[in-house]
């Protein structure tokens, strides 16, 4: 099946930026879309809720101009990403400023509802719906996903544990429509693995945080820089569901990330404080936690979007140019 036009006619790159909590602002998704990727943000992050709009109204207009500038290299879509959790309390809201500005793509996450994908069809809308196993999948194609986002091993934030290879290869048994694949990419070689493996696009994130648009501090985007693989840490701690972060950061926090307690998924909150000892509020998911994923060691500099699309388009053509020979 081929890809919808909104994923396919204007990408340079065959990469999705994923929407990352706090970190993914206005200046990364104008960058990301400029750049030729799809750009990313999950709505929360707009705060309050009135700021959604204004952070719309932005990324439109400055996209339409880019493109009144760059006919022969117009912008790429962009997305949001859109909590479906009953923990969301501002869903409906959301929904509703999204479907006033015809968001072209929505990214959904933790959970699957029918009414969302009703709502973003009604305007000709697609969604994207993340999974980390087979069985999340058909219920996401069930309640109408036009997509899906495989979200394997390794992957910055919230991720599964199953491998890429397996994941999507149990999916396209069934499923010919479009689909993602996230976890550990922060290289050209590994956008054309994806793709080899069975994926249409690259899901990618952490390598977008050491960034200079990234709303991420600079200590954050430096340990990235000095973080490998090994330093990655899968907890459910910090909000209830698990996920990828630095060890830096949990230790920097006054943690043994070795030793890490077992929270409740009962009680998930995406921005929740972990209580000390003393039940004294804590290090905050995010905030003071930070979030990546085993592909940090392809990141060895903090810089700028465009620098970073860049490379990716020089590794990905010489990946396919050593293949072919």
């Amino acid at each position: 099946m081929s890809l919808p036009p909104v994923l396919g006619d204007r990408l340079r790159l065959p990469v999705v930026a994923s929407p990352m909590f706090i970190v993914s602002n206005p200046d990364l998704v104008i960058a990301q879309c400029s750049a030729g990727i799809v750009g990313s943000f999950p709505t929360l992050n707009a705060r309050p809720q009135s700021q959604l709009r204004e952070w719309l109204t932005r990324i439109t207009e400055e996209l339409a101009k880019y493109d009144a500038n760059n006919p022969d290299a117009p912008s790429a879509p962009f997305a949001v990403n859109l909590i479906v959790h009953k923990s969301n309390d501002r869903l409906a809201e959301d929904l509703a400023t999204v479907v006033e500005f015809e968001v072209p793509i929505v990214i959904t996450s933790l959970g699957a509802r029918q009414d969302v994908n009703d709502a973003v069809h009604s305007y000709g809308g697609i969604v994207l719906h993340d999974v980390i196993d087979n069985r999340f999948a058909r219920k996401a194609i069930e309640k109408g996903a036009d997509g899906l986002i495989a979200v394997a091993a390794g992957a910055g934030g919230h991720a599964g544990t199953q491998s890429p290879f397996a994941l999507v290869q149990e999916i396209r048994t069934w499923f010919d429509g479009p689909l993602l694949l996230s976890g550990s990419i922060a290289h050209g070689n590994s956008i054309l693995a994806a793709q080899a493996s069975g994926a249409d696009l690259a899901y990618v994130g952490s390598a977008f945080i050491a960034t200079t648009e990234a709303n991420a501090s600079d200590a954050y985007k430096q340990m990235l820089v000095d973080s490998t693989a090994s330093d990655i840490v899968y907890t459910n701690l910090f909000s209830g569901v698990h996920a990828n972060y630095l060890r830096g950061s949990i230790s920097a926090s006054g943690m043994d990330p070795d030793n890490l307690a077992t929270s409740d998924p009962s009680k998930m909150d995406l921005g929740s404080e972990t209580a000390t000892e003393g039940g004294a509020p804590g290090p905050k998911a995010w905030r003071d936690i930070w979030g990546a994923g085993h592909g940090v060691g392809s990141i060895e500099a903090v810089a700028s979007v465009a620098d970073v699309v860049a490379r990716f388009r020089t590794e990905y053509a010489a990946a396919r140019a050593r293949l072919a020979q």
